[in-house]
């Protein structure tokens, strides 16, 4: 039997003969067995689901019945009844309603004309001798009518202004002349709507008028609302209330412009609150208003107005988990985003993320901006596969590994060797944790592309996991177009090497970086890459700032709406000016240590910076003993002045140099330890002849 079967046991097995049982829109909950067969229909499965209206060769006549039968009323008549075939049963109908507020709303009992011979028949009966329906009771057809209305229009979206605007169409003008639909400011933000207090704030989200002009004199949408205490407490109370008639009410109210405004249209007549409440709680409010021509609401319309209300109020209920779990997923997702704009020495580069306007919300689409040492800068986009929390959560630990691994100072292509192992790690371990191991983790396919870009050598090395390549619009030349080279495959498949592919800049060429729905070989997607193509060009040509054409680039993107999210990255490059670098090759010979003082001195002398000579000397000298004495030569020293000033000195050895403490009988030992104190940072990185030791001093010392 189906679920809804399952629900009833008792109903259906009281009833050995013909019997289904309706919801309130007319829907088959569950059947007897011999009710699903003498209809056609084989099993209780097939047929729960269906609409009752259609199994009636003329639905009017069950309209009529329902109509009858509403307020406890037993109604009964000759029908035609449409089998699967597409032939005809002629039957004796029963329709009984059963107690209001139920989910099993009617009780439909079915026997044939001919008890003995119940098969179907193709042709229609004598109709003459069928007993006349029953007059139909408007009442009861405007009731049914907008309760299947209401379950049909109201709760297809996940948005709550949008359910709100569905509840105010159902019933303007079937039900009233008037509506408006007001939600507490928690609901909006997706927030626990919390105990309802007098002049607590509500939005206006939704009106409607008949004629289709709104009231001015009354508040409009977007308008924030502070309810009165006698208005509070009707909400809190939790059933619908009215007034019939205004008269009264306008005389007491009289000079009270902001009550006025609130719950007096000027053509209104009758009045009708009906509360939006879900699990106990005040949701908002549904204001409805009956004008001069049309009947006054009544404690009938009061019963309609709250079912339909429930029905709405379950709509935003669930819309507002839903905007609860986008928030957070898409405050998680932009705090673990640097921040838009960054303008450093080597780029001035803008960074923007949007997420999906459809069901799907948020995804796993990220970039970064690395400051490395020695000026150098890393650009890292990429994507995670899924939406939600899992999505950002992953695409978290994939941006804080790349992080990690960028701190390493590695080339693109071994960075991403490490990042492959790792997500292949990460994936094992969430196989072994998660209690359905064979769910696809959100880090396998993950895609990563990786750059670094020297501002001194203006040099720019990429490598990729199954990442498109950049968009490059050079300043010299005119168009622009996509990087070649070869992407490595996806993350976390593991085997295959990564490949780099190397490019000269000059300063003001533009790079754009981006992944998530701009990636997709599709009509939409060629569209949208051909809009960053545009914006890069742009960039290059006008030398705008990279924020400006970045919201320009956003602005094209965002004329249709995005079923996944998306980001971007946009970088100038920049140079370091040439009289702010001195580079110096040295012999290994110790008595060069006392040249390198002096050539020291006399460069930042130059520079206006005098006062870094003491510790700059030391700083040289202690490394500069090191390599010779350890790595022999040649020996590489190198100055470049920029918000710090940094000294680097490069020799052929593959030893990493570590920081310890030194105990008293120690002779050596404390080199490292003195340069330590002495810099603001420093560290070591591996180059493709041995290593470089770097360090950091702070300018605004001086």
């Amino acid at each position: 039997m189906s679920d809804n079967g399952r629900k009833y046991p008792a109903v259906a097995a009281n009833f050995p003969t013909a019997v289904l049982v309706l919801d309130t829109a007319g829907r088959v909950l569950t059947c007897t067995r011999s009710a699903s067969k003498l209809l056609g229909f084989g099993t209780a499965e097939a047929l729960a689901g269906q609409d009752a209206e259609q199994l009636f060769a003329d639905p009017s006549l069950w309209a009529r019945l329902v109509a009858g039968a509403v307020g406890g009323a037993r109604r009964h008549a000759h029908a035609r009844l449409v089998r699967p075939e597409g032939d005809y049963l002629s039957a004796h109908v029963d329709v009984i309603a059963l107690m209001e507020g139920s989910s099993a709303r009617f009780l439909l009992r079915l026997s044939a004309s001919d008890p003995a011979h119940p098969a179907p028949i193709t042709q229609a009966g004598d109709v003459r001798r069928e007993l006349p329906p029953p007059p139909a009771d408007p009442r009861a057809v405007e009731r049914l009518a907008l309760i299947n209305s209401a379950a049909s229009e109201i709760g297809s979206s996940l948005d709550m202004v949008r359910n709100a605007e569905q509840l105010t169409g159902v019933l303007v003008p079937a039900f009233a002349d008037l509506a408006a639909v007001d939600l507490t400011e928690p609901v909006l933000l997706g927030e626990e709507p919390g105990d309802l207090v007098t002049g607590a704030p509500m939005r206006r989200v939704a009106v409607r008028a008949a004629d289709g002009g709104w009231p001015s004199e009354n508040h409009a949408p977007e308008d924030i609302i502070r309810l009165g205490s006698v208005e509070s407490a009707h909400l809190r109370g939790g059933t619908a209330v009215f007034l019939p008639d205004l008269s009264e009410l306008r005389t007491v109210l009289a000079g009270e412009e902001d009550r006025i405004r609130l719950i007096l249209p000027p053509a209104a007549t009758s009045l009708m609150l009906v509360p939006l409440q879900a699990r106990g709680m005040v949701l908002g409010a549904l204001v409805l208003w009956r004008t001069a021509g049309h009947r006054p609401f009544d404690q009938a319309d009061a019963s309609l107005a709250e079912e339909v209300g429930s029905r709405a109020s379950l709509s935003i209920d669930n819309a507002r988990r839903y905007t609860r779990e986008r928030r957070t997923a898409e405050a998680l997702q932009r705090s673990l985003l640097p921040r838009p704009v960054m303008d450093v020495t080597g780029a001035e580069t803008s960074g923007l993320y949007v997420p999906a306007v459809t069901a799907a919300g948020i995804g796993g689409s990220w970039f970064d901006v690395i400051q490395l040492p020695s000026t150098r800068l890393a650009f890292a986009v990429g994507t995670v596969a899924g939406h939600g929390l899992s999505a950002t959560a992953a695409m978290g630990r994939v941006r804080s590994a790349v992080q990690t691994l960028a701190d390493l100072d590695l080339s693109p292509d071994e960075l991403l060797a490490h990042l492959d192992d790792l997500v292949r790690r990460f994936v094992e371990d969430e196989a072994h944790r998660e209690p359905d191991a064979n769910a696809p983790s959100a880090l396998m396919g993950a895609t990563c592309l990786y750059a670094t870009y020297d501002p001194v050598s203006r040099m720019c090395v990429i490598a990729g996991a199954g990442h498109p390549p950049p968009v490059l619009a050079a300043k010299a030349q005119g168009g622009s177009d996509t990087v070649s080279y070869r992407p490595g495959p996806v993350l976390g498949t593991g085997g295959q090497p990564f490949e780099t592919v190397e490019l000269t800049l000059e300063p003001g060429d533009v790079l754009a970086f981006y992944s998530g729905a701009l990636v997709h070989e599709t009509a939409q997607g060629q569209r949208r890459l051909q809009s960053i193509r545009a914006g890069a060009r742009e960039a290059a040509d006008t030398g705008l700032p990279v924020a400006d054409v970045g919201h320009g680039i956003l602005g094209e993107l965002l004329n249709q709406s995005p079923d996944e999210d998306l980001a971007f990255l946009v970088v100038r490059v920049r140079e370091v000016p040439r009289d702010a670098t001195a580079v110096w090759k040295l012999t290994a010979d110790p008595t060069v240590v006392a040249l390198t003082r002096a050539l020291v001195t006399e460069r930042l002398t130059a520079w206006g910076l005098e006062e870094l000579i003491f510790t700059t000397e030391l700083i040289v000298s202690e490394l500069v003993t090191n390599s010779i004495r350890y790595a022999g030569g040649p020996v590489g020293l190198r100055l470049i002045k920029d918000r710090v000033l940094i000294c680097e000195v490069s020799d052929t050895s593959q030893t990493q140099p570590h920081l310890r403490r030194a105990q008293l009988t120690d002779e050596g030992g404390r080199g490292l330890f003195l340069v330590a104190q002495l810099t603001h940072r420093w560290g070591s990185r591996y180059t493709s002849y041995g290593k470089t030791i770097w360090t950091e001093q702070l300018l605004d010392e001086c």
